[in-house]
């Protein structure tokens, strides 16, 4: 399939300097984490950012001290302390009259599970900070344990028989803090991945940006069916691509299809479902409900409630 493309956003006159990943960092091949760093460089363009990674696979991108591959001001946190770091960083810009845009660039393992604290705390408070969940469904920078955001069935280092538990709802969880903005992002529409970045840069107050992002170590995928892989994950359903403002105004940004051929290809390609025996049909179930519910939630506008 011809990948879409790009409508003039690449290689444009405020292209940064040098990206955000530079060459020479230790992602594999295929990491869907360096494809979004590659977006979100092109997305900020000429601003000026400061970024905090915890200790995810994001920080070990880098590379051994002193040398560094990434393009930008990055300081590393805990696991745990991403928002709270960041939220110095922006209230540091802030006295300073620096236009500074801060974000978070951070895995599932440190936003679904050992930051969920820092990051709530900072949505309540509403700080001016953009934090970005590259999520690999997995712990794959301390050997593929399973995280709270892994799916049922897959195969991990702590769930040898397959996860029993369903991946949490982080959108719903997020949108529930009235934040902003929140959205979902897929590196198979690559336009839509752009311009939310772009205005998620450009809003203040906190905002949450998601985007699934293939492994193939840890997926047991091949490294060219990354985004493939995110094709049918939205085209089955299984992913929504959505938007939601200020907690209550839910968008769909991408209709799905509901395509169960698509399901079936999702889970085929990806060797941590092949031990264990996947119900495709309670699958389909769980997704026509999320669909409904999230069709319900589109089409009430509370802008509309007197």
């Amino acid at each position: 399939m011809q990948e879409p493309l790009l409508d003039g956003i690449t290689q444009t006159g405020v292209d940064r300097p040098e990206p955000i990943l530079r060459a020479g960092n230790t992602n594999c091949g295929g990491c869907g984490m360096s494809i979004g760093l590659q977006m979100l460089s092109r997305a900020v363009a000429d601003r000026t950012v400061q970024m905090v990674i915890p200790a995810c696979c994001g920080i070990v991108t880098a590379g051994p001290f002193p040398h560094s591959a990434y393009g930008a001001p990055v300081v590393a946190s805990t696991f745990a302390s991403a928002a709270a770091v960041a939220t110095g960083l922006a209230h540091v810009a802030k006295m300073n009259g620096e236009d500074t845009r801060v974000l978070c660039w951070a895995g599932d393992g440190g936003t679904y599970d050992i930051g969920m604290a820092t990051i709530s705390a900072a949505a309540e408070r509403n700080e001016d900070i953009l934090y970005i969940c590259y999520d690999n469904e997995i712990y794959g920078n301390t050997g593929g344990q399973r995280s709270s955001a892994t799916p049922m069935g897959a195969v991990t280092t702590t769930t040898a028989s397959g996860k029993l538990e369903q991946k949490k709802d982080i959108v719903g969880i997020m949108a529930a803090h009235g934040i902003p903005y929140v959205a979902t992002m897929s590196m198979a529409h690559p336009e839509d991945l752009f311009h939310k970045m772009r205005r998620a840069l450009d809003m203040k107050g906190f905002r949450f940006l998601h985007m699934l992002s293939p492994c193939p170590t840890g997926w047991k995928s091949e490294p060219g069916e990354g985004i493939n892989l995110v094709r049918q994950a939205v085209e089955s359903g299984l992913y929504p691509v959505v938007e939601v403002f200020d907690g209550h105004r839910w968008v769909v940004n991408v209709d799905s299809a509901l395509s169960q051929g698509a399901l079936e290809s999702y889970f085929a390609a990806q060797g941590r479902f092949g031990k264990t025996k996947i119900d495709l049909a309670e699958v389909s179930k769980a997704i026509h409900r999320n669909w409904r519910l999230l069709q319900m939630r589109a089409a009430f506008d509370t802008q509309k409630i007197s």
